[in-house]
């Protein structure tokens, strides 16, 4: 069961937003706040400005930082050295100096499915090299595209990683797509079906990789942004979209985009998480992790997936 949201009032003190936050439990404002931070809404001092405003003084705006920021210690999961996977990084053809993380099961035997894990709006980072590996673990061949490798790879600076994704063009990024697909189609190891997976930013990469790529065979989207409604007829993949109950921004694409996709006679599922917050599959981070909703999402997405790409 999805925890349900709650939300408090009035600036709060370091120790009760930890303790509140230790509870599961914590001010809805903040959360939106550093969304809004996240997703290019404000300068990165505006955000400390009114943070501190919200947390009632600058030390205790810097205090609530490291709860708001991922913290990439937790990205280990699955450990590199896992003996269930071999893992390696890759060129991609097709687009230059374009790189991937590639993850297979070490004991398989016989073609395998095979996944795009697309990364969030900071870059092939930490937590999704360790999504790439936990798809491995569930049998599939992972790829963890690097959008950013054309411009010299995902840095480890979160606010550089930001702009660099910012300056990205739409058919650049669709160019990527389409080569990690031709590549994972074309692994010998592979059964020929490809799926893709994307968080936040990697999420709106996968619903406009399905508008382009016609032999993408299953897209899995977590709180992602829609396509255009006149391109939802061109998608060819069968689809799963996860939503956050609490994550208006993103939400509000919701309604055109169903009556599109059951307009036009489309495959797909799609879930809404009540109570929970953009961003609740990483966790990394504190203040939006939700593990139950992330638990439920993940079975119901290697589900999907071992089914569309069999």
């Amino acid at each position: 069961m999805v925890r349900p949201g709650r939300r408090y009032v009035g600036p709060l003190d370091c120790a009760s937003f930890h303790d509140r936050t230790q509870e599961g439990s914590m001010d809805q404002r903040i959360i939106d706040l550093y969304d809004d931070f996240t997703h290019g809404g404000m300068s990165r001092r505006s955000f400390l400005d009114r943070l501190a405003a919200l947390a009632g003084s600058t030390a205790a705006a810097t205090a609530l930082l490291p709860i708001l920021q991922n913290n990439y210690a937790h990205a280990q999961t699955v450990p590199e050295g896992d003996p269930r996977i071999a893992a390696q990084t890759v060129d991609i053809p097709g687009v230059q100096g374009l790189k991937g993380y590639l993850v297979k099961p070490s004991n398989a035997t016989g073609k395998l499915p095979t996944v795009i894990v697309i990364h969030e709006n900071r870059g092939l980072n930490p937590h999704i090299k360790d999504v790439t590996r936990r798809m491995a673990t569930e049998g599939f061949i992972a790829l963890g595209l690097d959008y950013l490798s054309p411009m010299g790879g995902t840095p480890a600076d979160e606010d550089k990683g930001r702009e660099m994704i910012g300056q990205l063009k739409q058919p650049d990024v669709i160019a990527s797509g389409k080569a990690a697909v031709a590549y994972l189609k074309g692994l010998p190891d592979g059964n020929g079906k490809v799926g893709a997976i994307g968080f936040c930013w990697g999420g709106g990469a996968v619903n406009n990789l399905a508008v382009n790529e016609p032999n993408l065979n299953a897209g899995v989207a977590y709180y992602g942004g829609q396509p255009k409604a006149e391109d939802v007829a061109k998608i060819q993949a069968a689809l799963m979209l996860h939503y956050a109950g609490l994550d208006e921004r993103i939400n509000a694409g919701i309604p055109a985009y169903e009556a599109a996709l059951k307009q036009a006679g489309k495959t797909y599922e799609m879930y809404m998480y009540e109570g929970a917050n953009h961003a609740f599959n990483n966790d990394t981070n504190t203040a939006r992790y939700d593990k139950d909703a992330a638990d439920l999402a993940w079975k119901r997405t290697v589900g999907f997936l071992k089914k569309n790409l069999a």
